[in-house]
């Protein structure tokens, strides 16, 4: 009980200083809050649409012309220009003002009627990779719909059925499964993954700066004479605050992307709950255990924002962490982001047993534990050192 009122004394002090800091509101509060908000209606659609391509019609025909109104009908293609050369058309692909065009040539519908095989061209940019996928997609979908329906055509001219007119185009149908996530929704993919590591990065940062500002201000003897230079009680009290804060971002926003936006999430309720857990104590335990290895507030921030920032490239969302080289994979683990991506991707987006997912979980549980073996460094650090800027 003494432990436990000690615990509560710290920590109404720890509220005192984060109410006289604006940088704990902004960091704590607005900041995450915006990143939700921002991450998840910039890609409110699911995924691209709409983006701007161009075409380069030499062959002006009404077989061209179908080919180009079934390219600008496919959601995620928008035929804004037609431009007389491709000159022109490559110029505005490097002016970014188009992401692809497609070149129609003349004499195509003639080769075409002819069944000469005429080339047609499509060109698309993958500066940006999304777009330029999709695009290619589309892109490659219309020039085989293209050849199709003049086939389609002769076909039925020459008095062929639907069922073999079918059969001889498309001999083999494909019966696409997308699992987990069906509508290919980029939102539910990046949002859960962007946003808790971004949650993760002021987690690590403000932890470190809350323990380096006892020092910094002189105020370190007093935090352990009122913890009885206990410095589990005194990091508890001092970091209960912070968690109860975060957990609660965690929760709001779990609520929010899973509950009111209807992301996937076959996995449950009490799993979403476990892994936003994880996700808020995990960078706590690595931003104590930082401020462990360096105990000066400013090594340990650089220290805790570089791994945040290196997390969002070891995560595995952007690039497949099995396709790195084999250091950079063992690497991955040393990064909480890494394991809270593979628990949601595991349990709560394809709804796998918790089993499966056991290697994270525990991962993850050691971050939590990690200051053990640091608590007397930071004890000392905070009774005999001086504050140097």
């Amino acid at each position: 009980m003494k432990s436990l009122r000690l615990i509560y004394h710290i920590a109404l002090r720890e509220c005192g200083i984060i109410r006289q800091n604006p940088i704990y509101l902004f960091c704590m509060l607005v900041f995450p809050v915006a990143v939700m908000l921002f991450f998840t209606t910039l890609m409110q659609d699911g995924q691209p649409i709409e983006m701007p391509i161009g075409v380069v019609d030499l062959d002006n025909t009404s077989t061209s012309r179908n080919i180009i109104r079934r390219l600008d009908a496919f959601q995620t293609s928008h035929v804004v220009a037609r431009f007389p050369s491709e000159y022109e058309a490559r110029q505005a692909i490097q002016t970014n003002q188009i992401y692809a065009y497609l070149y129609i040539p003349k004499g195509t519908t003639e080769q075409l009627l002819a069944s000469r095989q005429p080339k047609i061209s499509y060109y698309y940019s993958m500066t940006t990779m999304v777009a330029g996928a999709l695009l290619y997609r589309d892109l490659k979908t219309i020039s085989t719909l293209g050849s199709a329906s003049v086939g389609q055509a002769t076909m039925r001219a020459k008095g062929f059925t639907d069922g073999q007119i079918k059969a001889f185009l498309q001999p083999i149908a494909i019966n696409l499964h997308q699992i987990s996530n069906t509508t290919t929704d980029y939102n539910a993919y990046l949002s859960t993954v962007m946003v808790p590591g971004v949650m993760m990065l002021f987690i690590f940062l403000l932890t470190a700066y809350s323990i380096g500002t006892e020092l910094k201000f002189n105020r370190s003897k007093e935090w352990m004479e009122m913890a009885e230079n206990r410095m589990v009680v005194a990091l508890m009290g001092k970091l209960l605050p912070h968690a109860l804060v975060f957990l609660t971002l965690a929760f709001v926003y779990a609520a929010y992307v899973f509950g009111f936006l209807q992301f996937p999430h076959p996995g449950g309720v009490w799993k979403i709950v476990l892994v936003s857990v994880l996700q808020v104590l995990a960078p706590m335990g690595f931003g104590i255990f930082a401020f462990g290895l360096f105990p000066s507030l400013r090594m340990s921030m650089s220290i805790c924002s570089l791994w945040a920032v290196l997390s969002f490239s070891m995560a595995g969302s952007a690039f497949p962490t099995m396709g790195m080289d084999a250091p950079l994979q063992s690497l991955a683990w040393l990064f909480p982001l890494r394991h809270y991506y593979m628990i949601y991707q595991i349990c709560v987006l394809n709804d796998f047993p918790l089993l499966d997912a056991w290697w994270h979980v525990a991962a993850l549980s050691a971050f939590i534990l990690l200051p053990v073996c640091l608590l007397g460094k930071i004890k000392n650090a905070m009774l005999t050192y001086v504050y140097i800027p």
